[in-house]
């Protein structure tokens, strides 16, 4: 039997000092230790699919927690199902010992853990959920005040009024005016109807 553990932080920026010392602590081999610094939405994710491939019938897994493996309520479950069932490993989740296979493999047993596990991982999606609307309704809120999102526009070029007068009077092509202006043809249409819009609701009472 090898005993192997995972990480995962959501981003780069995550620290998982706080999972590594718990498996550590369990004296697991630090090259069966595994890291992921991305979100839990799926499982496509690098090293979770390299450990999974190295692990074998009798392998024990240890996570820190539920939402560690994964926020996504029907993912979650399928992966512990072809982990425990498929791949005859046992997973030890640490902050919620009910969640041991090692222990209650009789049907009551069975039946608890997979209880525990619907709901620990349901509030870990619904979470997940919580959190993106929270950001979708901050970033609303952010921009009903006028806050813009986005990178800045960059400054019309000093000749764009001219070279826009030109085109306009058919003295040159579009594609010559926005090459005078170092543009790509859409940019610099984009920016002439923009130009226009703006310079007209200057003009209209």
């Amino acid at each position: 039997m090898n005993t192997y553990g995972y990480i995962r932080v959501s981003t780069r920026d995550q620290n998982e000092d706080r999972q590594f010392i718990a498996l550590h602590e369990l004296n697991i081999p630090a090259k069966n230790i595994f890291t992921d610094r991305q979100s839990g939405k799926d499982f496509e994710r690098p090293q979770y699919k390299k450990m999974v491939r190295r692990l074998k019938k009798d392998d024990l897994l240890y996570i820190k927690s539920i939402d560690r493996l994964g926020r996504n309520y029907g993912e979650v479950l399928e992966q512990w199902r072809i982990l425990t069932k498929e791949k005859g490993i046992d997973i030890v989740v640490l902050d919620m010992p009910l969640l041991d296979t090692r222990r209650g493999k009789d049907l009551m047993g069975t039946f608890l853990s997979d209880i525990v596990l619907q709901v620990l991982s349901f509030v870990a999606e619904n979470e997940r959920i919580n959190i993106r609307q929270r950001q979708a309704e901050g970033i609303a809120a952010a921009k009903a005040k006028g806050v813009r999102f986005g990178r800045p526009p960059l400054p019309l070029p000093e000749n764009f009024r001219e070279v826009h007068k030109a085109w306009r009077g058919k003295k040159i092509t579009l594609q010559e005016a926005a090459s005078m202006c170092s543009m790509p043809v859409g940019t610099f249409y984009g920016k002439a109807k923009k130009f226009e819009n703006v310079r007209q609701s200057k003009i209209v009472p």
